[in-house]
């Protein structure tokens, strides 16, 4: 165990000694939310949920010699900017925990936006009581499986072209009880679904897509992202955008006169994903939305009825 010198010399046999020793390390390490992760990771190694550890905090009871042992291991994993969610095993994403690890991009908490908006959607006039959902670019199933948690009678189709992603998702679909929605998570490429499942053209009520958008030559900042995520879920093309584009066009053919592309994208894109949409055939009225600080996040667009010298 590789506490610091500081925590060496600290006793380590209290929740709430552990908690702060911990914190510590994290803070030295400039991990963004340190009081946050330690007390999931003490959670983690001691077995039991927040609450939990909530009550045993408080009474300052003891922990055991075999779990502060777990808990300094992966305080030193996290102070080397192992994902937090790769070292508890778990994402948190609206109703579900999704199974994540190497191999699949972690979600994020503003991706739970463009879900909502897709929901939102679902739950207006027009739909059919069976719609049909598509989500390319799938990943862990966040998008996908939440759609179909949430909104009963949901058919959902999504797309993946990696392989340890889509073994991924379909682990985290296997556990839930979906009711009357169908999710089914397939291997494929987002950019050319339209060829490749052409019976669906038309037929789509709702295209949603978290895609790769970063630019190729940008490098994230935070070491969780740029040396854990993978590099498929992360690069959308010199600009960003070039991946995206693809997809909407995708998604022009896929949808029903009427149906609701979602998109999410990065802070700074969305008067080019604007532009980008208003190129694109078929598709009208986009709109781009804020995540919960405000900056612009996803954006929307309306599948037009299709002009007379449109063709397939």
């Amino acid at each position: 165990m590789h506490w610091g010198t500081e925590l060496d010399t600290q006793p380590r046999t209290d929740a709430p000694t552990l908690l702060r020793a911990g914190a510590r390390v994290l803070a030295e390490a400039d991990v963004p939310s340190p009081d946050a992760d330690v007390a999931a990771l003490l959670a983690h190694a001691w077995g039991i949920d927040s609450a939990t550890l909530s009550r045993r905090r408080l009474f300052a009871e003891a922990v055991p010699a075999a779990v502060a042992a777990r808990f300094a291991h992966l305080i030193d994993e996290r102070a080397r900017r192992i994902p937090l969610q790769h070292l508890t095993g778990i994402a948190h994403f609206r109703r579900i925990e999704l199974r994540v690890g190497p191999g699949v991009f972690v979600p994020r908490p503003e991706t739970e936006l463009l879900v909502g908006e897709v929901l939102d959607h679902l739950g207006g006039p027009g739909i059919p009581g069976t719609p049909l959902i598509v989500d390319l670019c799938s990943g862990s199933g966040a998008i996908a499986l939440s759609i179909g948690l949430e909104h009963p009678g949901a058919r959902v189709i999504g797309v993946e072209r990696e392989e340890a992603a889509l073994a991924w998702s379909r682990a985290n679909l296997e556990p839930l009880d979906l009711g009357s929605s169908h999710v089914e998570l397939v291997s494929g490429d987002a950019t050319t679904v339209a060829v490749d499942r052409p019976e669906l053209i038309g037929t789509v009520d709702v295209v949603v897509s978290n895609p790769p958008y970063v630019p190729d030559a940008a490098v994230p900042r935070d070491p969780e992202v740029r040396d854990h995520d993978p590099a498929a879920a992360l690069y959308g093309g010199t600009t960003g955008l070039e991946v995206p584009a693809l997809i909407a066009v995708q998604a022009a053919q896929l949808l029903r006169p009427g149906g609701l592309f979602a998109m999410e994208h990065a802070e700074d894109q969305g008067e080019g994903v604007r532009e980008m949409l208003a190129r694109t055939p078929g598709l009208s009225d986009a709109a781009t939305f804020p995540d919960y600080t405000g900056r612009e996040r996803y954006t929307v667009a309306r599948r037009q009825a299709r002009p007379a010298r449109e063709t397939r």
